[in-house]
């Protein structure tokens, strides 16, 4: 045991979490709890009302989710804090909400019947993966 009286091992009982960069208020805390966290709610009622329209227009629905989750990437990028909405490394959210949600953009407008964008590439990948799952 080292002399100050403490261990380098790891407690066998965890007694507190470190605080994830996350945890930051997006307002004061003179604001209700949910007003606080603002951007990340902005976030999935965007996507949530993208659910809700796919039910009647797929493609609209899903152009929505794509964007809400484009809006979230920018969000972490300009606003110096977005409380729950940052989960990672600026970098890393700012990578993955952009990756989503272009990829979710893109699936939408090749969507069938009448593909609003047609990249032969994608449509190559798309067509050796289903053609592996069903034959």
């Amino acid at each position: 045991m080292p002399v100050g009286g403490t261990s380098r091992r790891f407690p066998s009982v965890t007694r507190d979490t470190a605080r994830p960069e996350g945890g930051q208020r997006a307002m004061g805390a003179g604001h209700a709890a949910p007003y606080r966290q603002w951007p990340l709610l902005s976030v999935c009622c965007g996507v949530l009302t993208g659910l809700l329209v796919t039910v009647g227009e797929f493609r609209a629905g899903t152009l929505i989710i794509g964007l809400s989750l484009l809006a979230g990437a920018v969000m972490r990028w300009v606003m110096p804090s977005v409380g729950m909405l940052a989960v990672r490394s600026a970098f890393t959210d700012m990578v993955t909400y952009g990756a989503l949600g272009l990829s979710i953009i893109l699936l939408a407008m090749m969507a069938q019947p009448d593909p609003w964008l047609n990249l032969p590439v994608l449509e190559d990948i798309v067509h050796a993966v289903v053609g592996r799952e069903s034959g």
